[in-house]
């Protein structure tokens, strides 16, 4: 109907008209969209109108249900809540009552208990004072057992047993250490001192016996050791009693550390910490200490301040003499025991003892006379040697070069290798066979063509080096290695001075020399620096510029990341001495070779005859002078100076030719087609091969000279079209980026990768000859 059809048009219209209100509940928009989901378009739909209506109302009245149960079942909630309060406030109210009552309770019986624990208290100090004299009782109770003990082991002669009670006595001593117990400490030190002296003197004397028996120490010829090693006949169980004794003298090894403080050298020495010799090898040093103080101190004529070798070379011989003994017949008897002592190195150890004892009474009285002190030196030195590769001496062992090390000892050592090192400078530098190679007839050890004295300058600092090498701490190896730089600065400035000398003879033997000198020194500290000694010291000394803040944190990355060396100073002074001279003897071959080209550079290269003309081609005769030059000089300095330095020659030589012909001569000049050939066959075939001997393809240290003579050979076809080509490039070199690289394809091509396209340019214009093309 009409009625129905204008509802529906005012609903489509209204729904066009609402919009959704994003921030509030928006009801009419909710309306709109049912209206529009349930009806639509549909007018039939509105007969549906009675049901839908019913339904909302339905589903509205559920609702109004639901808000009222809701509305009737919160207030309960929150009543319940609140009794809920009210009960815990009553609780927490009795709870209070109570502790209240509880804290009276208990301060009322701290009040009452008070007098008892008063007395509790002294009760209990009388108690803990009573156990502690009674501890005090059973640690005197116990040591008197111990004691007894002992003395019926000993009164029964068994000493093993005695032994163990001891040492088990002397551990009690050392827990007692932390007592405040002064007296117990006294009583219980003076018990075991006691028993320690009886067993110590009668262990000693009986294992000197059995020693004594074996003809110990081994003093004499070789045979006595022989019989040492062997089972006497005299006494078949020599060697059980020698174990048995051992074993005993072992445990009392605790004990003897207890009561005995070992003999020690002052403190300026830094010798590093370690253990007492153990008691049985301190008696079998016995004999030997007295031997070594009988002879090497007081009066004797063995005592001699210049001759430190006789008792360096007698302690060698002892720890010679005895290592086959100690190793078959002692060592088993401490591995046996559980020890993890070596009977050799023990020995040893105690017999360097004797050695820095004496070293230390002895320096003092010839720090300053330089013969006898570098004397002494180096026989410590060779003693050392000896005591380490022969015999296995630790480096973690208390040594010689701790007793050098000691300030004053180490500066006058200082003061003594750098005066002496001076010395031989001087004296090889003087030399008539200075600058003479030794190994001048043999070709195959003389490859470096070495000076004799760069030679002998190498092999004094090498020995420096192996004389501080041991030295216990890296500061003291660092001012070792400073001296050494220093040694490696004079020399070089005596090179200098050497080599200013024989500046207008830059081509001398003694010049070549020199030069040799220097690249010899730069080569072998080049080689050092990767050693791994040297690198240590590089990481030692990279620890004490950090700590100085001396260098910038450059050059402490330099150091840390091994980029530099500790020669790098040096080898950098020795390799620009070396640039300078090598400039200079280039200078003056080249100067040569201009004077000998002066006729060349006048030749007449436009008007010689064609290649076609001539039979055979022949060399310029102007060039000649040049080449022979060239020639002789190549000849001589390849005698001269060594391979490597050699080919930085001929190379920094052939640059400046290889200029200066296509500057002087080429550039400066027009060439025909006979010229032009005639260019390429003095150089190709004559200057290049002058250097094959040097290297397989010379032409490649002349580029400026073959391809100048490849663009003056070009036919003229090819000139041509290289002409047009490189011009078309030039026009529009602005405009046209894209032509650039077809110049340099063209160049390529022709073999041109030297020579720019205007120097190219240049070289096409300086050909005589072009055909007439009408332009």
């Amino acid at each position: 109907s009409v009625a129905e059809k204008e509802i529906m048009a005012t609903v489509a219209v209204r729904k066009k008209e609402v919009t959704r209100d994003l921030d509030h509940c928006d009801i009419p928009y909710y309306v709109s969209e049912f209206v529009e989901r349930e009806v639509g378009n549909d007018y039939d739909s509105l007969r549906k109108l009675d049901d839908l209506i019913d339904k909302l109302s339905e589903n509205k009245k559920q609702l109004e249900e639901q808000v009222l149960t809701v509305s009737s079942e919160v207030p309960k909630r929150i009543q319940n809540a609140l009794k809920n309060a009210e009960d815990s406030k009553k609780s927490l109210s009795q709870l209070l009552e109570e502790e209240a009552l509880l804290s009276d309770s208990i301060n009322s019986h701290l009040l009452k208990a008070q007098p008892w624990m008063e007395d509790l208290d002294v009760l209990i100090s009388q108690v803990e004072e009573i156990e502690r004299h009674l501890a005090y009782l059973k640690w005197i109770s116990r040591i008197e057992e111990l004691s007894d003990s002992i003395q019926q082991y000993l009164m029964t002669n068994n000493v093993p047993e005695a032994a163990s009670t001891l040492a088990f006595m002397a551990e009690l001593d050392i827990k007692l250490q932390e007592s405040s117990c002064s007296h117990l400490l006294a009583f219980v030190r003076s018990t075991v001192k006691f028993w320690h002296k009886i067993l110590k003197d009668k262990l000693s004397s009986d294992f000197e016996e059995v020693l004594t028996q074996l003809r110990w120490p081994f003093v004499g010829p070789p045979q006595s050791q022989a019989f040492g090693l062997a089972v006497p006949a005299s006494a078949p169980d020599v060697y059980n009693n020698l174990e048995m004794l051992f074993c005993q003298l072992l445990k009392l090894q605790t004990s003897d550390e207890l009561l005995t403080k070992p003999k020690q050298l002052p403190e300026k020495y830094s010798l590093p910490p370690s253990p007492p010799i153990i008691l049985p090898i301190q008696i079998m040093l016995n004999p030997l200490q007295k031997r070594f103080k009988y002879h090497f101190t007081g009066n004797k004529q063995t005592n001699v301040l210049n001759k430190p070798e006789w008792y360096l070379t007698q302690v060698l011989m002892w720890i010679g003499n005895h290592a086959k003994f100690l190793d078959e017949k002692i060592q088993p008897i401490l591995d046996k025991a559980g020890s993890s002592v070596n009977a050799g190195l023990e020995f040893s150890r105690a017999l360097v003892m004797l050695i820095l004892e004496k070293l230390a009474a002895d320096i003092p009285c010839l720090l300053y006379d330089d013969t006898l002190f570098c004397h002494l030196v180096d026989e410590v030195l060779l003693f050392e040697r000896e005591l380490y590769s022969v015999h296995g001496y630790l480096s973690s062992f208390p040594s010689c070069m701790h007793i050098l090390s000691e300030e004053s000892c180490f500066q006058r050592w200082l003061t003594v290798e750098k005066k002496f090192a001076l010395q031989k400078m001087d004296s090889m530098l003087s030399s008539e066979a200075a600058w003479i190679s030794q190994y001048k007839d043999i070709t195959d050890v003389d490859e470096m063509k070495v000076p004799d004295c760069a030679e002998t300058f190498m092999t004094l600092l090498l020995v420096i080096t192996d004389r501080y090498k041991n030295l216990p701490t890296a500061s003291r190896k660092l001012q070792f290695l400073g001296l050494q730089k220093e040694l490696v600065d004079d020399f070089r400035i005596r090179l200098t001075q050497v080599m200013k000398e024989e500046t207008r003879a830059s081509l001398g033997f003694r010049y070549c020399a020199i030069l040799n000198a220097v690249n010899y020194v730069a080569t072998v500290l080049a080689d050092w620096a990767d050693n791994v000694f040297f690198l240590q010291l590089q990481q030692a000394e990279l620890e004490v510029c950090a700590e100085s803040d001396t260098v910038s944190k450059l050059q402490l990355g330099q150091l840390a990341s091994m980029e530099t060396s500790v020669f790098d100073e040096m080898i950098n002074l020795l390799e620009r001495l070396k640039h300078d001279m090598l400039t200079r003897q280039v200078d003056h071959v080249f100067r040569e070779v201009k004077d000998a080209a002066k006729l060349y550079k006048k030749e007449r290269w436009l008007s010689l005859p064609s290649q076609a003309e001539q039979a055979v081609m022949s060399l310029s005769s102007t060039a000649c002078p040049m080449l022979l030059t060239l020639r002789d000089r190549l000849l001589q300095l390849e005698q001269q100076l060594c391979y490597s330095l050699f080919k930085i020659f001929w190379q920094m030589l052939a640059e400046k030719v290889d200029v200066y012909i296509y500057q002087e001569i080429i550039m400066a000049n027009h060439f025909n087609e006979g010229g032009a050939a005639q260019l390429q066959f003095d150089m190709s075939r004559n200057l290049f091969p002058l250097f094959s001997h040097y290297c397989k393809r010379p032409e490649n240290y002349f580029k400026h000279i073959k391809e100048a003579c490849i663009i003056l050979n070009l036919n003229i076809g090819s000139a041509l079209l290289l002409k047009d080509v490189l011009q078309s490039a030039s026009e529009n070199e602005t405009t046209l980026k894209s032509n650039q690289p077809s110049a340099t394809a063209a160049l390529n091509e022709l073999g041109v990768y030297k020579l720019a396209q205007k120097d190219v340019e240049i070289l096409l214009n300086l050909r005589a000859s072009w055909p007439n093309t009408g332009k």
